[in-house]
């Protein structure tokens, strides 16, 4: 998740390299190879150009970006230190390190591709060795380390310096491969011994490449990590340059390409035209990962999760284009096409049959998985010994169809309206109280966030924004106008480390409101900016003309604050009650980026009524019957244990290369394993809303909060918009 940033950074701090330097790795180039086009100095200038008048910070593009970007781009394009020489990184630091920014304000974009040339040749040494060292003898009982911390590291400055790093680095991946095994036969075995259990696990799908030897599969791993650096294209490499450039300013200042911004939109949408299925990329094939329910693919019947697919074909007779080492965007775009029109894929299947083709017609796909989901349980007791009936939203990110509302379309999606269903539902069953769930949302729509906050509050701000360090006095407030409320019973949010932007300003409103609980983490991500979306094109030939698509500019022009006045920058929002959890101690929070931007608090809004459904005194009791339950709780005893040793793991900083040690400190810590398994099961895409050990302590909270507010006789809004008597418990 916050990965992809740090990817695109690289691309660039070598990107501004002189005529010099450029002939030096370019002397020997060869026809059809990668170069800027005609209007990448135009894109540069602008985009350059936009970054100082609009971003936040009014910073010019300087030496001080220039050695930031520079940074910044050694660390994406080779961030374990194993490509580039220390010799590459002294002659370009001592070149070029202070001339980046005078280099892309004038335009000059060729040093970029001439960097990338020469990170293929490297690329191509370092496979090249790598097959050797896998072809050698590899011994696993010397003690040495791996070490994790590449920033604790330099360059390697000799050929053998760099061929033992590249040893320990095969090492490493061959032991990691083979705890994948390991862990995969565990899986197997408890699904076998709890196979009628209802918290059996779910055991990883067994294919035809599971026995795989490690040896072979890193030889085809390297094959196609060559064969991937070969096959990007200008447009890539000018998007690596200048997300590198934007990122010097702040981590979520960048540059999207075409390509990459219709899929942001679909993102935003939820729908798309293709087959509805979840693919992936490994060790050179393109993998199905999940079907989307009700789409095309999943209604044809044939293809399936871990099915992999070598060639496709457009039409019922178009020929068949192999696209095994292919990049996965460039699978994607070939898969994907209008509606009504046919697509081949020529697929070998996970369960080792031979290899099929799959005729498919592309629909419409509707992203239900990427929408707010809900349920209703049932928990604790009323006074008259019925259950509390609680109704848990799932909201993933704050979407809204762009394309809709930019034509004035009101009936695009959006995430207000699916929530606004939601809560009509919720009061029709006759709910007690609604939890939200932001735990996953990594924000989205400024505009969504305030309209679904106010479905839970009348009027009153809901966020405060400040243009720039010139504008310390006039934050602007962006205040819920509609009076109407779709839910004005107890509220319960849910957040985590990974709940950014967006999902804190929600969750801000609502405690400085004294709306909700806030149950999760410590605290949220900590990202209090906002970023438009600028259209490059039009930035170069005006505004209302039909400009062609030259990519667009995602900058950070504002700080936002809560109604207080608080800045959720760095910070976050704090819970009320805090649970354990091993996300709370997950890197990838905004104070862990590089340059991150940090806002002083403001005067607080002159509008935000604050209710009385939260107090010191509520908060202590609820607090106590929690950790009175935790404290009970096999659940979160092994929570905190992991939480423990995950600690240690992350502070050790280093991994034993013998395997008899290894496979020790694997057994008792397990956090590598721990923390890729924890990512993919709360980031996946097909998240359902789960009554595990943890939802049900966050429903008893809920539970207890019922009680207390009934105790207490608190008044709370009827959801009728226009209805101003309150009632009574």
């Amino acid at each position: 998740m916050f990965c992809k940033i740090r990817m695109i950074s690289l691309l660039f701090a070598m990107v501004l390299l002189t005529t010099a330097c450029q002939k030096a790795v370019s002397d020997n180039a060869t026809p059809g190879e990668l170069k800027p086009a005609a209007r990448d100095q135009l894109i540069a200038r602008s985009f350059c150009q936009s970054l100082e008048l609009k971003h936040v910070s009014r910073h010019p593009v300087d030496k001080m970006i220039s050695e930031r970007a520079f940074g910044l781009y050694l660390k994406s394009i080779d961030p374990m230190k194993i490509y580039l020489t220390k010799d590459d990184v002294l002659r370009f630091e001592a070149l070029y390190k202070e001339k980046l920014g005078e280099m892309a304000r004038s335009g000059d974009v060729s040093p970029a591709f001439a960097i990338y040339r020469l990170f293929m040749q490297r690329v191509d040494e370092r496979c090249k060795m790598a097959h050797e060292i896998l072809d050698s003898p590899l011994e696993f009982e010397t003690d040495e380390y791996y070490l994790r911390d590449k920033d604790k590291l330099d360059w390697s400055a000799t050929d053998q310096e760099l061929r033992n790093r590249m040893r320990q680095e095969i090492k490493y991946k061959i032991l990691d491969l083979e705890g994948d095994k390991r862990e995969s036969l565990r899986e197997e075995t408890n699904k076998k011994a709890t196979a009628n259990g209802d918290n059996a696990p779910a055991a990883k799908k067994q294919t035809d490449r599971s026995n795989e030897p490690p040896i072979q599969k890193l030889h085809r791993r390297y094959t196609s990590l060559q064969k991937r650096i070969h096959q990007i294209t200008s447009d890539d490499i000018l998007e690596l340059y200048l997300t590198a450039i934007a990122n010097s300013y702040d981590p979520h200042s960048t540059f999207m390409s075409p390509k990459t911004f219709d899929n942001f939109i679909i993102q935003m949408r939820l729908n798309l035209d293709g087959i509805g299925a979840t693919l992936g990329w490994e060790d050179g094939y393109t993998i199905v990962r999940n079907l989307v329910k009700g789409g095309a693919a999943d209604k044809q019947g044939e293809l399936q999760p871990e099915d992999r697919i070598i060639s496709v074909g457009q039409g019922n007779e178009g020929e068949f284009e192999d696209v095994v080492d292919m990049s996965l965007s460039d699978v994607v775009t070939k898969i994907r096409g209008k509606r009504g029109t046919t697509v081949r894929l020529e697929v070998l299947p996970a369960s080792g049959k031979s290899k099929k083709v799959i005729t498919i017609v592309r629909e419409k796909i509707e992203l239900e998985d990427s929408a707010a989901q809900s349920k209703i349980f049932e928990v604790g007791k009323k006074a008259d010994g019925t259950p509390w009936r609680v109704g848990v939203i799932d909201l993933p990110s704050f979407y809204f169809d762009m394309e809709a509302r930019s034509k004035g379309d009101s009936s695009g999606r959006s995430t207000t309206q699916d929530v606004r269903k939601i809560l009509r539902q919720f009061v029709a069953e006759k709910v007690d109280a609604c939890v939200v769930d932001l735990r996953f949302n990594g924000g989205g729509s400024l505009q969504e966030v305030i309209d679904l906050t106010g479905l839970f509050i009348k009027t009153g701000c809901v966020v405060q924004v400040k243009p720039s360090e010139y504008d310390a006095n006039h934050a602007k407030s962006l205040d819920d106008r509609d009076p109407g409320i779709e839910w004005g019973g107890p509220l319960v949010v849910m957040t985590s480390k990974f709940s950014a932007s967006a999902s804190e300003i929600f969750a801000g409103a609502i405690k400085d409101y004294k709306r909700g609980i806030i149950v999760g983490d410590e605290t949220t991500h900590g990202k209090g900016t906002v970023q438009p979306l600028i259209n490059i094109g039009q930035l170069i030939f005006g505004m209302f003309s039909k400009s062609p698509n030259y990519g667009t500019l995602k900058v950070s022009i504002q700080g936002f604050y809560l109604p207080d006045g608080q800045s959720t920058q760095l910070v976050g929002v704090k819970s009320d009650i805090q649970l354990p959890s091993l996300t709370n101690y997950f890197e990838g929070a905004e104070a862990d980026s590089d340059y991150p931007l940090s806002f002083e608090k403001i005067a607080p809004a002159a509008s935000w009524p604050v209710f009385n459904y939260v107090s010191d005194d509520i908060l202590k009791v609820l607090r106590d019957q929690s950790a009175a339950r935790i404290a009970q709780s096999k659940d979160f005893a092994k929570v905190n244990k992991k939480i423990e040793v995950y600690t240690e793991f992350k502070k050790a900083k280093k991994t034993p290369l013998n395997r008899e040690k290894y496979f020790a400190q694997l057994d008792r810590l397990n956090t590598d394993k721990e923390e890729k398994g924890e990512y993919e099961r709360l980031l996946g895409v097909d998240q359902k809303i789960i009554k595990d050990y943890y939802m049900d302590e966050v429903l008893g909270i809920t539970a207890d909060y019922l009680n207390i507010l009934r105790e207490k006789q608190i008044p709370f809004q009827k959801e009728v918009s226009n209805v101003e008597k309150p009632f009574i418990w």
